[in-house]
């Protein structure tokens, strides 16, 4: 009895934890560590190539091999969160190693003999740093890299695990974390384009990199002091290793006879009671080959299986799920290869144009700058949609989030085709303007046609990733096996490093088969000359049949079926 009354109290005490009460702890950590990661990265490119006196390929290949480098450590971040030692010891070693790099590299820029000597006036004598200093350098990148590995893929399961799944009234407010997480990211990203950016061009890059590094250091401390407060789950072991048993019993039972009723398979609530928190998956006649694993033989110990002989419906139908999410984690991809544009194109036809406020300003805005529309309007898109959509859709469809994720993501899909197409028309209107002008020859000549004809296409992918990159986020966390939930955001942020790859596959291409026997081709470093339109349009092409995909997709998706644990107050139900 005394032990039946202190789980009770010990349960009551679990239940206590988590809720809005932690968020401000966790979203401090988020604004600042996009703080530290976008205003590092968004200026570095000049840092490199001003400060160090890098070549400007040399630069631009240093920033392509840290992202690729931190793209890599996401899964094995994912992989000892979800394994070993848990989200909340994850973020925070990841967020001391983000300190430790963003302060080496902030005394890099403060102290005068980590840097080479300024340039001549006349840029005549420009040293290289040297080898000691670029290795401090690539130090700081690489301590950063994996930060971002350890803190990108647990930082919102972590954040959504504070709401209660089995709790109606918690599980609403996990949607609106996802919103509210995106609409902070928002914030520190306009933050850092705008205020961090201009310290590090006109105050000094000590400044520009410390006022990120005290940020990170303070949210740091605020994220531990929560500590008592957070709702934690347990590592559960690899699931990875869950997912090679399911396939190897699988095959080595191919040639056994499949059971006429699916009761019939092995199930085992004590065995995975720990991967199995907020409910138990239950059996789907879908990829029906991997349910051999969880078929009972006479060599099988039914009490203690061998995993690599014996698995249970649960474990079989995480593999199903993660299968399942497939296809549409991968039309995910094109959408990213289309928002990549902003940096590199959209960047040039930026540069080509009329930047001033007016025609009577002084003041020009530096091409860098218009992906502050982007986040503007990601901003307004997501309190539009939590605020007024949510509440008008769910008169219609009933459900509490107002959408499903796949009809918000099929949304960002369709406005994403809209935006570049958007980028196609303009195009094809500054290179009209230019030829009018008598500028096809001048490249370096500013095109009579204000900058802020770009705003439509900038906006419009930054409402398009309010819906697209949220219920991207959303499906990945909801459909993944609950023991697998930092996983599936590293791989949210992984398809976001393959589209930013695709794109540039893309670029190669047509670079290659769009040349003229006279070395023209359709992306010249004089866009004037250039047939930029025709790029779009192929990207626009390639949107289009990719939505088509992906409405096939998620017309035939099958969403993870799962019986929700029994509460005291509530008998099970399934989902």
């Amino acid at each position: 009895m005394e032990e039946k009354k202190e789980s009770h109290a010990i349960a009551r005490e679990e239940k206590r934890k988590g809720g809005l009460k932690t968020m401000p702890f966790i979203f401090a950590n988020e604004v600042a560590e996009k703080l530290a990661v976008v205003g590092f990265s968004t200026n570095m490119l000049s840092y490199l190539t001003q400060q160090l006196h890098m070549p400007l390929a040399k630069a631009a290949n240093t920033l392509t091999n840290f992202n690729g480098t931190a793209s890599l450590t996401l899964l094995l971040g994912a992989f000892l969160a979800d394994s070993y030692i848990g989200r909340f010891w994850t973020i925070t070693g990841a967020s001391i190693f983000y300190q430790i790099g963003m302060t080496i590299l902030t005394l890099s820029a403060s102290i005068r003999p980590f840097r080479p000597p300024p340039c001549t006036p006349n840029g005549s004598d420009c040293k290289e740093a040297l080898p000691w200093q670029l290795a401090i350098l690539y130090t700081s990148l690489f301590v950063n890299a994996l930060g971002a590995g350890g803190y990108r893929p647990c930082i919102v399961a972590f954040g959504a695990e504070q709401f209660d799944e089995n709790d109606p009234k918690e599980k609403t407010k996990t949607w609106s974390f996802f919103n509210w997480y995106y609409f902070c990211m928002g914030v520190s990203m306009l933050l850092a384009v705008t205020a961090v950016v201009y310290v590090q061009d006109n105050v000094g890059w000590g400044w520009g990199l410390g006022i990120p590094t005290v940020a990170m250091a303070v949210s740091v401390a605020a994220f531990v002091l929560g500590y008592p407060m957070y709702r934690q789950l347990e590592p559960s072991g690899s699931p990875f290793t869950r997912l090679v048993q399911v396939v190897v019993a699988a095959i080595k039972k191919r040639n056994i006879p499949m059971v006429s009723d699916p009761k019939n398979l092995y199930e085992n609530d004590e065995m995975d009671e720990k991967i199995s928190i907020y409910g138990k998956l239950v059996h789907t006649n879908q990829l029906s080959f991997f349910d051999r694993a969880a078929i009972i033989t006479e060599s099988d110990n039914y009490s203690a299986p061998n995993p690599w002989r014996l698995s249970t419906v649960h474990r079989v139908e995480e593999l199903k799920s993660v299968i399942r999410m497939g296809p549409i984690w991968a039309a995910g991809i094109l959408v990213i290869t289309a928002s990549a544009q902003q940096g590199t194109f959209y960047l040039q036809q930026a540069r080509t144009m009329d930047r001033h406020l007016s025609p009577h300003s002084t003041f020009q805005i530096p091409p860098g700058s218009m992906t502050v529309f982007t986040y503007l309007s990601m901003v307004l898109a997501i309190s539009f949609y939590d605020r007024l959509l949510v509440p008008f859709a769910r008169r219609f469809t009933g459900l509490d989030r107002g959408l499903t994720f796949l009809q918000r993501m099929g949304i960002g899909f369709g406005i994403t085709t809209l935006a570049i197409m958007t980028a196609a028309i303009v195009e094809a209107r500054r290179k009209h303007v230019a030829a009018q002008a008598g500028l096809l020859d001048s490249p370096s000549v500013t095109v009579p046609m204000s900058v802020f004809w770009l705003v439509p296409q900038y906006a419009l992918h930054g409402i398009a990733e309010a819906f697209t990159s949220i219920g991207h986020l959303e499906f990945m966390y909801d459909q993944a096996p609950e023991s697998m939930r930092s996983t599936s955001t590293a791989l949210f942020w992984m398809s976001i490093s393959a589209g930013s790859y695709v794109s540039t596959m893309l670029v190669s291409l047509v670079h290659k088969y769009s040349a003229g026997p006279n070395g023209s081709n359709w992306l010249p470093n004089n866009l004037n000359k250039g047939k930029l339109e025709n790029f779009y349009w192929l990207i626009t092409l390639l949107e289009g049949l990719n939505l088509m995909y992906y409405l096939v997709c998620a017309k035939y998706y099958t969403y993870k079926p799962l019986e929700i644990r029994k509460r005291d107050d509530e008998p099970k139900n399934s989902v």
